[in-house]
């Protein structure tokens, strides 16, 4: 060969690594990257009183980020592909990866909107905003990945911002107790999963989903037991995500520690990472071991239901933080529901897992919306206590009649249409793939949810009480757990005495604008079941 034709040899072989990135297609997950990055800058340069203006900014790219959906709808796209291979992609935008960005884009933005009070009161705003960016950006970034370094990546990046999100409060016990929780429950699960992923490659040679899932048809005999660990192994670390029995234990103190809103991102956001992995590993990767996969998760679904519904049944109303811990446990309930469709798709076809997508859109919406309003009541009632939203409806009748939608949805109750359409969606997913004993189980959970919704929205409407509020004791215990003490309650009389309810606050724009947001997109999706009913059929392949 002469060495002129050694070189094109070389140029040709070099140019056939090289691939064109499709900016298009990860611009979502990039653009919330960028933003995250350019808060994080402003910030060191921003005096205090214009701090305000990063929440708007962190909302805007949000907003950019969520406009980058709309010209992805067309047809699927991939990129960052094997050269070998062009059908084994890193990175790949169908129905169901615009699906979850739509969810952790429009998710992320309406926590953005019920922090805004939070990081001007409370919270260092430059340090915040970039966290819940750089979570929002992980989180988008992994229904988009197609090989198991890139979820892994993604989840981490989803995760990390999280844990210090939760401990942001300075001083608070409750915060870092929560946070140090969640973080070393999270992280072993991570080690779980990593193991996990290290077998699996260990059997086939692979990480992308695809090419696992032919290689995992035809393992050799020798290797079929590390195969199998590798798949239980590297479910677990998405089962802790999605906050399913037994990986659970983090969630009540988790959400009481965090402030509201970032509660409230985790309840949507991170149950939707943890479920979008998930579907990915079991439904494209691990098809050929759906018999090991496929009655664990049923087992973990039907436990996670009633777990969840069973605590939350048993939550005082006048305990501390009452509300709080029961949306809490309604989240590891409602878990259990989402992870029922998942199941079915082992006995049945891919496409039970759109139920699981329909019934996600429906549950985001309503329980961003509850803890939209929970945000606002504890302005006024830090103890945040069931009893404490008695007399809503007399004070602030619109907060309250769209905090009695929400959870009429949550349990499947008119007027709350979508919730029952969304719990029939998946309900006859389980009945189809023939899993009768689980269609009884959510059925038994359903009337137990019916309990404790139904009670929450009964007080809303009960008349106030002209003195109702908590003794001083409680105040006091309060105060210590925000790191501020027990000094006496100026308003506060003896001990044991129940003080006045405060005055009436005034609603933050970006606080009502989240109520209101929540409460259209709910009553839409009421009107048009069709609209998130119509994503059940959404099929990975």
């Amino acid at each position: 060969m002469t060495v002129a034709a050694a070189s094109a040899a070389s140029v040709s072989g070099a140019a056939s690594v090289v691939q064109s990135v499709d900016w298009l297609a990860i611009a979502p997950p990039v653009i919330t990257a960028s933003v995250a990055l350019i808060v994080l800058v402003a910030d060191l340069f921003l005096p205090r009183r214009h701090k305000p203006l990063l929440g708007w900014l962190s909302v805007a790219g949000l907003a950019a980020a969520l406009a980058c959906l709309a010209p992805l709808h067309k047809s699927a796209r991939s990129t960052f592909c094997l050269t070998t291979n062009p059908e084994a992609c890193s990175y790949t935008v169908d129905r169901f990866t615009l699906v979850i960005q739509l969810l952790v884009l429009g998710g992320a933005l309406l926590a953005a909107l019920l922090s805004m009070t939070e990081t001007e009161e409370k919270l260092p705003a430059g340090e915040f905003w970039f966290l819940l960016l750089s979570s929002a950006a992980g989180a988008a970034l992994l229904p988009a990945s197609r090989d198991l370094a890139t979820l892994v990546v993604a989840l981490e990046v989803a995760s990390l911002p999280a844990f210090a999100l939760v401990g942001l409060k300075q001083g608070n016990r409750l915060s870092s107790e929560a946070a140090l929780k969640f973080f070393l429950s999270s992280v072993t699960a991570t080690a779980v999963m990593l193991l996990g992923v290290s077998f699996v490659y260990a059997a086939t040679g692979t990480l992308h989903l695809t090419e696992i899932a032919n290689r995992l048809a035809d393992v050799p005999y020798q290797l079929d037991t590390l195969a199998q660990t590798g798949v239980a192994l590297t479910l677990v670390g998405f089962a802790f995500k999605t906050a399913a029995v037994p990986f659970h234990f983090w969630v009540p103190d988790t959400y009481v520690g965090a402030p509201l809103p970032v509660a409230a991102y985790l309840s949507v956001v991170g149950k939707a990472v943890g479920f979008s992995g998930l579907i990915l590993v079991a439904v494209i990767a691990f098809p050929a071991y759906a018999d090991v996969w496929g009655p664990a998760i049923a087992v973990v679904a039907a436990l996670t239901m009633t777990v969840g519904n069973v605590a939350a049944l048993r939550q005082s109303a006048t305990r501390a933080y009452s509300a709080v811990r029961l949306l809490a446990w309604s989240s590891v309930g409602q878990a259990g529901y989402l992870l029922t469709p998942v199941a079915a798709a082992a006995y049945s076809s891919d496409a039970q897992v759109g139920a699981t997508v329909a019934y996600a859109l429906m549950y985001a919406v309503v329980n961003l919306g509850a803890f939209a309003v929970a945000s606002l009541v504890a302005r006024s009632r830090p103890l945040n206590r069931i009893a404490d939203y008695r007399g809503l409806y007399a004070e602030r009748p619109l907060v309250a009649l769209s905090l009695g939608f929400f959870l009429l949805c949550l349990a499947g109750l008119p007027p709350g249409i979508i919730g029952l359409f969304a719990k029939v969606t998946v309900f006859s997913a389980t009945v189809d793939a023939g899993l009768g004993w689980l269609a009884v189980v959510m059925a038994f959970n359903v009337v137990i949810a019916l309990y404790y919704y139904l009670r929450w929205t009964a007080v809303l409407f009960r008349a106030p009480e002209a003195a109702e509020a908590e003794p001083e004791p409680a105040l006091a215990a309060a105060r210590v757990a925000e790191g501020g003490g027990a000094q006496a309650d100026p308003v506060a009389g003896a001990a044991g005495v129940l003080t006045a309810r405060p005055a009436r606050l005034a609603v933050p724009l970006p606080l009502a604008l989240a109520i209101a947001l929540t409460a259209l997109a709910g009553i839409a999706l009421s009107v048009m079941p069709q609209i998130a009913l119509h994503f059940a059929s959404i099929s990975l392949f």
